[in-house]
This record gives C-alpha cells, sequence and structure tokens, in this order.
C-alpha cells in the first residue's frame, strides 16, 4: 500500500518498549508501508521531517555538496532563524535559490505550517498510553500528532490509558481510542490479520534516542487477562477475558532470526499459574531456548544489522545502531590498530548518525567486520525468565513450582497485597522454597484500604522468612493510584483512607535510600523501618532531613531531641500536632499553632534536606 505511518510514544520514562506499537510495525511492514517511530521531544520530530524536505531540495540544486554534513547548523537556523547561522551555511554554497530555499524552510517551521491540511505528512498515525498519571503529556502528543495526520480519522489511540479512560479521552482529544487489545480479524484493513498475535518488531527501537532499562529481553504474554476482580486492578478492563494460552516460540525463533537473540525471557502475564494449560507453557518456554540451564551466547550484533540493512530492513534504525557500535568499539577496544579503524570511518562519515549512509558501511564492511568478530566473542551467560507481573499465591501448590523449577525463573515474583493473605502467603514461598526457588520478590501493594503498619508487617515478613529459610527475597512496596477517579488520573495525589501525606513522604524517603527495594538482612531492615512497630510509627512522625540523613542527626543528638519533645507533649498536644504533621507542610508553622511548645516541635520539621547537605559537608 505504500502509506507512510508514524508511531508515537509520549516522551515519559518507561522500563518497558510499546509492545502494541511493535506489533503495529509488524503489520504495516507486512502491508508494504512505511513505518516511523519515534519517542522524544515533538518539536524535533517535525524539525527533522522538516529538515528531510528541505535536503531534498538542496541537493536538487546542488549534488556536489554532502549536504548532511552540515545537518545540526541547518536545524540551528531552522530554529532560530539566526542570520550569522544563515551566513555560516551560505559559505558551502552562496547561490541565490540555496539561500531562499533556506529562509523558506526556516519560515515553514517557524509559522508551524507542517499542520496545514496539505502539508501532513502521515496517513496514519498511532499512538500508545501508559499510565493515567500521564494524562497531560499523553493528551498533548495526542492534540499535536493528529495534526500531523492527512486525515485526522486515521489517528489511532490504544494501550493502557486509552483502555480505562476511553471517553475521557474522546473528550479532550476528539478520538475515541482503541479499548483493549485487537484481537479480531480485518480490524485495520480489509484482510484476515489478527495485530494481537503478532510477532514484535524489535528493530524500530533502534530509531529512537531514549533506551529502555530492560533492553535485552524478548517481551512476550502466554496467557491473558486474569481470573480475579480485584478493586485497585486496572486488568479487567484492560483483558476482560482470561486466556489461558498463547503460543511464543515461533515468535522467539522469528526475533532471534530477524533482530538476533536476547538473554532473557520477560512474560508479562497478569495470572500465569490460572492457566489450565500451565504445563504446556512451560514446556513452551523450553522449546524457545529457556531451560534450567540454558546459556546465552551473545550474537554479533554488528552482523545482524549488517543482514537488515542489506535486507531492506528499517535502514534508519540500522544506521543508528551501526554508528551506535563503532562508537562502543573504539570506546573499549582501545588499541593502537583503533586509530586506522577511527580513521577509516571518519573518512567515511560513519561517526555520526546524521552523516553515516548505508552505502558507506557496506563499503566499509569487509575492512571493520574482523573487529566485531572480537568485540562480540564473550562467555556465554546464564538465561532468565520472568513472570514480571507476578504469580498468585493463593494458586501456589507443590506440583506448579515443582514444573516452574524445569526453567529458569528469577525471580519468582508471589504477590502480597494486603496482610490478610498473610497465611496463603507464607505457605506459598515456602512451598516455593522447597521446590528449589530460592530468590524470590513482591510487589507490596500499599495506601489502598491498608493501614501503614499493615506494610510494616508484610516486609518484616519477609525479611524473617529469608533468615528461616534460607532465600532472598525483594519487596518493592508500590504506592496505590485511582486510575480511573477523575479527582486523581492526571496525578498522584491520591491518599488513602488510613494515609496521610506524612506517612507517605516518610515511606518514600525511607525507599529512596533503599532504591525502592527492601532486601534480606534483619539489621539493615530494623535500621530503615524499625525493629518493633512502636519504632516504625516513630519513623512515621520523624522530620523528613532525619530520616534521609538517619546517621549525620544521630550523630549530633538531634534526633533524640526531637523525639524527647514530642514525646513529652501532653495527649491534647500530641493529638493536635498529629493533625498538622499529617498534612506535611511546614513553609510557614507560626501560621499552624499559637502554642509554644507545639511551635518548638514544629521547628524540626521546617529543617530542610539542602540545610542539612550544607551542613554535612561542613
Amino acid at each position: 500500500m505504500n502509506r507512510k505511518i508514524l508511531l508515537l510514544e509520549p516522551n515519559y520514562k518507561n522500563k518497558y518498549p510499546p509492545m502494541g506499537l511493535m506489533k503495529l510495525s509488524t503489520y504495516y511492514k507486512m502491508q508494504g508501508d512505511q513505518v516511523a517511530f519515534f519517542k522524544g521531544n515533538l518539536k524535533e520530530l517535525v524539525l527533522n521531517d522538516t529538515y528531510e524536505d528541505l535536503l531534498e531540495q538542496l541537493y536538487s540544486n546542488d549534488n556536489t555538496i554532502f549536504w548532511e554534513k552540515y545537518k545540526p547548523i541547518i536545524c540551528e537556523y531552522l530554529k532560530k532563524g539566526s542570520k550569522n547561522v544563515l551566513e555560516e551555511i551560505l559559505k558551502v554554497n552562496c547561490n541565490p535559490i540555496i539561500k531562499e530555499l533556506l529562509k523558506f524552510y526556516r519560515k515553514y517551521f517557524h509559522n508551524k505550517d507542517y499542520f496545514l491540511p496539505q502539508n501532513r505528512k502521515y496517513d496514519i498515525v498511532g499512538i500508545t498510553t501508559l499510565f493515567t498519571f500521564y494524562w497531560k503529556i499523553t493528551i498533548d502528543t495526542i492534540n499535536f500528532a493528529k495534526q500531523l495526520c492527512k486525515n485526522e480519522q486515521n489517528v489511532m489511540v490504544g494501550g493502557v490509558m486509552a483502555s480505562i479512560l476511553p471517553n475521557e479521552i474522546k473528550e479532550a482529544t476528539g478520538i475515541y481510542p482503541f479499548v483493549g487489545t485487537i484481537e479480531s480479524r480485518g480490524v485495520l484493513d480489509d484482510n484476515d490479520i489478527v495485530v494481537d498475535i503478532l510477532p514484535l518488531d524489535y528493530s524500530i527501537l533502534e530509531e529512537i534516542e531514549y533506551e529502555y532499562p530492560a533492553n535485552n529481553a524478548y517481551y512476550a504474554y502466554m496467557t491473558r487477562g486474569c481470573i480475579n476482580k480485584c478493586d485497585f486492578c486496572a486488568v479487567p478492563k484492560l483483558e476482560p477475558q482470561y486466556k489461558s494460552y498463547l503460543p511464543i516460540a515461533e515468535q522467539v525463533r522469528l526475533a532471534t532470526s530477524h533482530f538476533g537473540g536476547k538473554k532473557d525471557l520477560l512474560l508479562l502475564d497478569n495470572n500465569v499459574l490460572a492457566s489450565c494449560k500451565f504445563e504446556q507453557i512451560i514446556d513452551e518456554i523450553k522449546e524457545a531456548g529457556f531451560t534450567k540451564d540454558s546459556k546465552f551466547e551473545q550474537p554479533n550484533l554488528f552482523e545482524v544489522a549488517i543482514k537488515n540493512l542489506r535486507n531492506g530492513h528499517n535502514d534508519k534504525g540500522y544506521v543508528r545502531n551501526i554508528v551506535k557500535q563503532y562508537r562502543q568499539l573504539l570506546q573499549e577496544c582501545k588499541t593502537e590498530k583503533m586509530q586506522s579503524v577511527y580513521d577509516l570511518l571518519e573518512s567515511y562519515n560513519l561517526l555520526e548518525f546524521h552523516t553515516a549512509k548505508k552505502e558507506a558501511i557496506l563499503e566499509t564492511y569487509n575492512l571493520v567486520k574482523s573487529y566485531f568478530n572480537k568485540f562480540y566473542n564473550h562467555q556465554p551467560r546464564k538465561r532468565y525468565v520472568d513472570f514480571n507481573q507476578g504469580i498468585d499465591a493463593r494458586l501456589i501448590t507443590d506440583e506448579n513450582m515443582k514444573k516452574m523449577s524445569e526453567i529458569p525463573v528469577n525471580p519468582v515474583r508471589i504477590a502480597f497485597d494486603n496482610w490478610s493473605l498473610e497465611k496463603t502467603y507464607t505457605r506459598a514461598v515456602k512451598i516455593a522454597v522447597r521446590n528449589g526457588h530460592k530468590n524470590l520478590s513482591n510487589y507490596l501493594l500499599y495506601n489502598f484500604r491498608d493501614e501503614p503498619i499493615e506494610l510494616y508487617l508484610r516486609l518484616k515478613l519477609n525479611v524473617d522468612l529469608c533468615e528461616e529459610l534460607g532465600a532472598s527475597i525483594y519487596s518493592f512496596p508500590m504506592k496505590y493510584h485511582p486510575i480511573e477517579d477523575s479527582n486523581y488520573f492526571s496525578n498522584r495525589d491520591f491518599i488513602g483512607e488510613h494515609w496521610n501525606r506524612k506517612f507517605i513522604r516518610t515511606i518514600q524517603a525511607i525507599l529512596n535510600s533503599t532504591k525502592g527495594k527492601v532486601g534480606k538482612g534483619k539489621s539493615f531492615f530494623e535500621k530503615a523501618f524499625g525493629s518493633t512497630p512502636e519504632e516504625f510509627e516513630k519513623l512515621l512522625y520523624m522530620p523528613e532531613a532525619m530520616i534521609i540523613y538517619r546517621l549525620y542527626f544521630e550523630g549530633i543528638g538531634l534526633t533524640k531531641e526531637w523525639w524527647n519533645k514530642f514525646s513529652m507533649l501532653s495527649k491534647e498536644k500530641s493529638d493536635v500536632i498529629k493533625q498538622i504533621i499529617h498534612n506535611n507542610e511546614f513553609n510557614d508553622i507560626n501560621s499552624l499553632s499559637a502554642d509554644e511548645e507545639i511551635l518548638d516541635v514544629l521547628s524540626y520539621y521546617t529543617i530542610k534536606r539542602e540545610d542539612a547537605e550544607k551542613e554535612m559537608e561542613n
């Protein structure tokens, strides 16, 4: 069909790449369309599109100049219109036609003429969405992108936020999004293709500067949905029907063939143990190359990229990829021979993204390939499987844990969403450990209907189980956020009925020092969260700076001084100050109380982190 397709992910930070867009890329390439993926500042997207249009005109008027070499200053002129920059460009070619072209496209970019209907470039725009607290950046992305599409009816919005808040997105953008997954035939065009079961196009990730933290894994689902209907969970809306088995072996094979092998397998199933085909799932994971003792041998990614360039599969992405590999090679292999490699690549303009050309890469291939053969000669590494969303403690048995031990699951994530599941959770952990799973992890939901002490008890239980069972359990406390409440879906301000702003800040302050996770080690845990529930409660009320810089303030005696004064307050004054502390607002304490004793205690809460840092430096 040869349509121009733009796939967009809003410019928020996230760990995993957009699987939905990767499937759409596969689909549209199957139709013969041109696909581009972008994540970043949208002004850079239209700037680059404007530059590409200008570049074509520059070459039409003078093809003796390597115009790509001047991309940085050309783009600077397009953005700012500086006469000095214009004169710098015209030193290359002072032809009046060249000058008029530059001025025309500067005006085009400045006036945002790329939004005019006659200038719109893309036939279809697909936009993914994620968490609802990214509301503003996502809505801004949709409203910007729909002005780049020739027909706004061909703007597609999907993903998590779109499925949860379709009516709100329609109101904010005029576009009603896809809800859930594209699991029916012929949804996008008149054909029998089911988009949701297509393999992922990993190549589009090479087109952008953003690097996803989890970047050496296959991404997949082996089940969809969940049999539970937890009040805090969005899965029933995202995946309303439970699907007990989705094959992945062929997807892994195709991904390996086209994009090179990946070390790990990351599965985003929401409740894999609920599947009546669980044993078949484990067997297929083994078939895909993830057996108990399987090792990963790093492929020669240079050869993978060269193969895709020769096949014409995403030239833009793989030219960028190879430039990154050149740079990495030169940086990590600092030998005398590398100077000749550097000189060669520089002479062919292959060390910058904007000057590198496919033809030059292929022309120099035989001269540099041997260096990459050595560069990718690494020792094999152990592979891992991660059921990233966790498994259901209520469904854990000796049978399924023994079966799971046939694959290299690391870690085993067992959900522990509330303290009422304590006995069930404890039993599940012991079964898992008994069957060889000694590296465990879980997400601990808080700020929902729980009381703060319940978070402490769950964390402490994990530490105790580590000691009792000789296991390692990493806990990741996760703050609840009501994704469908219109008062909160665009921010993170929700406070649960048993929580308050100060308690939330305390947990966040502690987690800052532990990098968001709590592992084994009783002494460390007791220092971070307290050795008793009473010490934990003390921490909840402790001034934030004293939590973050615990050792410093304890060392100078200020923590003890604060606690003595706080503890000596009468019950009446204690009740008053606790309500003040709950609000966690101490910019003007004199407006909060007239009582001198209360104000004296509140003065400790005015100590700012930066003040503490300055004192610690002196």
